[in-house]
């Protein structure tokens, strides 16, 4: 595998862009992405029982349609909790691209991330479809712009391509998300649209797409608010001209690892952006009595707000990461628990077996004090291990939110 620079264009036969249609002011708030092929597709959403009109759109269509070609994201207004009207107006972002396109509604693809509560401005929503359509390109800045108009609160752009062989066959897969706030296991407000030019089976994709989340956008935590928008979305258009991948491919592990690499690292990325974030925390536990506990117990230590804080503050209270892991509802010894912090500054053990240690609090300080640190906990109950990864919880976090309407 390989890293190459580009988004959601890298692969053959798509083309993106992004324009600004008013939703928000001055700022780039419409995208597409739309493949000169007919793609198999796949999709997750949000677990929040208050789901956003685009996400039951998305849902229908992976339940009953068999192949997209399109997806239109609006951003700056999430039409969440706008009942009818916004299911209706969700559908119609559908049908107007499928016109401009030539293409079928029901392969278009919905998805909308903003304010929650108001209705879309359809006017202008109609105008940005018309004008991005005619922009639409299959270079590396027609994926940027897309990039940077699905953004709310992000500070940043997210996207990625990896590229490898695959039957004599360079296949590639790209990417951009977005997310910076109402982050939470279980996905969170976030976007990321995956493409590909791999030939893949309807089924196997969505089967592929819920164990990669599992590792990925389920272990990233910024503030514990699962949003009513969240939602994932893969296209796969065939054109490198690979065989078809399956679990009985020769090589299907290495298009798994490079799949799920691409997930993995854009749901770091909207960690890494986290609203008022100053700190990327990285948790892992060992030793743990299988996969799923260790998942837990990482998910637990990395969405407490006092563990944040306490990182906020670079302080080595691991005695919040313990209470955490305690109420995480993963079984564990408590006595059999070994606690490491590290940075680029050094690795400091605070806990053996359960026990606290007496370490260096200067040096503990100047570890934590660095904008990426890590958190070892290995247990002594199994082989199980999972890693999760947050952010600290700031001051800015609520000027963000205090204020997030206006």
């Amino acid at each position: 595998m390989q890293i190459i620079d580009g988004g959601v264009t890298a692969a053959l036969g798509f083309s993106a862009n992004g324009v600004a249609c008013g939703v928000k002011k001055r700022k780039k708030d419409l995208a597409l992405v739309y493949s000169e092929v007919p793609c198999s597709f796949a999709g997750s959403f949000t677990t929040n029982l208050v789901k956003a009109a685009p996400v039951l759109w998305d849902q229908k269509l992976v339940s009953s349609s068999f192949q997209v070609q399109a997806i239109v994201i609006n951003s700056g207004n999430a039409n969440a909790c706008t009942a009818s009207q916004g299911e209706r107006d969700a559908e119609a972002m559908a049908v107007h691209t499928a016109k401009t396109l030539g293409l079928l509604p029901e392969e278009v693809l919905v998805c909308s991330t903003g304010i929650i509560g108001l209705p879309l401005p359809m006017d202008k929503i109609v105008t940005g479809i018309d004008d991005c359509t005619k922009v639409l390109a299959s270079s590396r800045e027609g994926a940027r712009e897309a990039a940077k108009a699905i953004l709310t609160t992000d500070t940043f752009t997210k996207e990625i391509a990896v590229s490898l062989e695959i039957d004599g066959k360079q296949v590639t897969i790209g990417g951009m998300a977005k997310g910076s706030g109402m982050i939470h296991p279980n996905m969170a407000t976030m976007l990321s649209f995956i493409t590909t030019d791999a030939t893949i089976d309807k089924a196997v994709l969505q089967a592929l797409l819920g164990s990669s989340i599992r590792d990925t956008y389920n272990m990233i935590s910024v503030d514990g608010d699962t949003s009513t928008n969240d939602t994932v979305l893969v296209l796969a258009n065939g054109k490198s001209g690979c065989n078809a991948l399956s679990p009985s491919h020769s090589q299907w592990e290495a298009f798994t690892q490079a799949f799920l690499y691409v997930h993995k690292e854009l749901a770091k990325a909207i960690v890494r952006d986290g609203e008022g974030a100053g700190k990327f925390l990285e948790v892992t536990v060992k030793g743990a009595k299988d996969k799923q506990s260790a998942q837990t117990l990482a998910r637990s230590i990395i969405s407490s707000n006092l563990v944040k804080t306490a990182f906020f503050g670079s302080d080595a209270n691991w005695g919040r990461i313990l209470c955490a892991m305690g109420y995480s509802g993963a079984c564990f010894d408590p006595n059999g628990v070994d606690l490491f912090f590290s940075s680029s500054k050094g690795t400091i053990q605070v806990v053996a077996g359960g026990s606290p240690l007496d370490f260096d609090e200067h040096m503990a300080k100047g570890i934590l004090l660095e904008r990426d640190v890590q958190t070892l906990a290995i247990l002594g109950d199994g082989e199980g291990e999972g890693t999760a990864w947050g952010c600290d919880l700031s001051y800015e976090y609520v000027r963000i939110n205090g204020d997030y309407r206006s």
